[in-house]
């Protein structure tokens, strides 16, 4: 490996799980530090003995990312425990699994309740303005940051569904190309990563549409569903001085799903 976040300090959210996860494995590869943040305390305490088993360095916190309170405790105690904080990628959110959980979530409008709405914007979009309020005033101050948020081609696309979902998607790029515009001056860089269907847990109800060639076929020229890792790759590049010339760049990793509209 060429260790190219070595002394770079990274603050990962959905942390546990799918894209966050190899984006933990990922950047210990490369040197970084690491506080890994998310909901649940037995998949963070699991992926962070990986990373250590690696010989990398982590630490993990547990919050809920659509409160503001926990999202300040989590930065706080990364800036206690490391000094600073270089790099956010934000992979956390919520899918189409959500609606096991939340039934009624990933609805199309007429059936999406102001309460269903609130909750996957929440999750997925206020948890971004909430980590970016907490931790650019440490990077204004260091005069460096690189913020890497997950997004999804749902974001850029129309669908019959989940209309939350690609509301808040769209939000989180329009939110990064934002942050770009006002903080390059800063030394800051912004940028998204869009993902389409990625074998995750977040698309665990679906994934089995790759089965049948014919439909696998009909959602990407590949015919078949991306690998966290693919996703993490894409946000070491933005994380990494190698994108120095990346600024509110929206990096989509579809398989070629988006190529089709």
């Amino acid at each position: 490996m060429t260790k190219r976040l070595e002394g770079k300090v990274a603050l990962i959210t959905g942390a546990g799980t799918g894209v966050g996860r190899a984006c933990m494995m990922r950047f210990a590869q490369e040197g970084a530090k690491i506080l890994g943040a998310g909901r649940t305390s037995a998949t963070l305490e699991a992926v962070v003995a990986e990373v250590k088993a690696g010989k990398g360095e982590a630490r993990m916190a547990v919050g809920d990312l659509s409160r503001a309170a926990d999202v300040q405790r989590v930065v706080d105690e990364a800036k206690q425990v490391y000094g600073r904080i270089d790099i956010l990628v934000h992979a956390a959110g919520v899918g189409y699994s959500w609606a096991e959980k939340s039934p009624g979530s990933m609805n199309g409008t007429i059936d999406l309740s102001p309460e269903k709405w609130r909750e996957v914007i929440g999750i997925n979009l206020d948890s971004y303005y909430l980590l970016a309020h907490a931790v650019l005033p440490g990077m204004v101050a260091q005069k460096s940051g690189s913020i890497v948020a997950v997004s999804s081609i749902a974001g850029m696309l129309g669908l019959g569904t989940a209309h939350a979902y690609c509301a808040a998607k769209a939000g989180v790029i329009n939110l990064t190309r934002s942050l770009c515009v006002a903080h390059a001056k800063d030394g800051i860089r912004a940028n998204c990563v869009a993902p389409g269907f990625i074998d995750t847990p977040m698309i665990a109800s679906v994934i089995d549409v790759f089965d049948d060639p014919a439909k696998a076929e009909a959602i990407s020229p590949m015919r078949r569903p991306g690998l966290p890792m693919e996703i993490a790759n894409g946000c070491l590049y933005f994380a990494s001085d190698e994108s120095s010339y990346c600024n509110g760049s929206i990096l989509v990793i579809d398989g070629g799903t988006s190529a089709r509209t």
